[in-house]
């Protein structure tokens, strides 16, 4: 038998190269989102470089799973999902799945309207579902306005531009199903 530290190091890499595979990301853009050289990336996912936890922590971040993902901690038996709401041009979202690639679920928070950052339509390579929990969404798509209530549910093209707010003045919640690219679209750190 090994030893175990060394063998659960040897498994990060190829954990790495997977999680950025199925978000179907580039060693530059996985960059951009962490700090880290693309050169540092692509030797930490060889295994030619030892992974540290300065290192691992934006790495989970960037890919939205528990640092205990990325070293194949052993499991503990506990299958709840521990929600940690992102903050993002002031939305709340509140990842609802913690597994790498294919279809994600969020709740999204929405300010009231007025309070949200000015209405920008946008565009993305995918799909959009949601479902209103709470309040009334205001949805922009392309040339049209919906107004949706507690109970109802869209879904869209996202390559149509669009955009999608509270209604009024309290909060609005929904429940919300996109792919890796309406992740990175919606989860994109200022600035991107």
């Amino acid at each position: 038998m090994g030893n175990p530290a060394e063998d659960v190091l040897a498994g990060v890499g190829p954990r790495l190269r997977a999680l950025r595979k199925a978000r179907n990301t580039t060693l530059a853009a996985l960059a951009g989102e962490t700090g880290l050289t693309a050169s540092t990336l692509s030797r930490l996912e060889n295994g030619k470089l030892r992974p540290t936890l300065e290192q691992l922590l934006p790495l989970a971040q960037a890919h939205g799973v528990p640092l205990d993902d990325l070293v194949a901690a052993p499991p503990t038996g506990d299958p709840r999902i521990h929600l940690r709401p992102v903050r993002r041009s002031g939305l709340v979202m509140v990842p609802l799945t913690r597994r790498a690639g294919g279809i994600q679920a969020y709740k999204v928070i929405y300010p009231p309207a007025g309070r949200a950052s000015t209405m920008s339509l946008r565009t993305h390579e995918g799909y959009e579902w949601f479902y209103v929990l709470n309040g009334h969404v205001r949805l922009v798509l392309g040339e049209q306005e919906f107004r949706l209530g507690v109970g109802e549910a869209a879904e869209f093209d996202t390559r149509v531009p669009h955009w999608i707010g509270s209604a009024d003045s309290r909060p609005a919640e929904v429940l919300t199903l996109f792919g890796a690219q309406g992740e990175r679209a919606h989860l994109a750190p200022a600035g991107h």
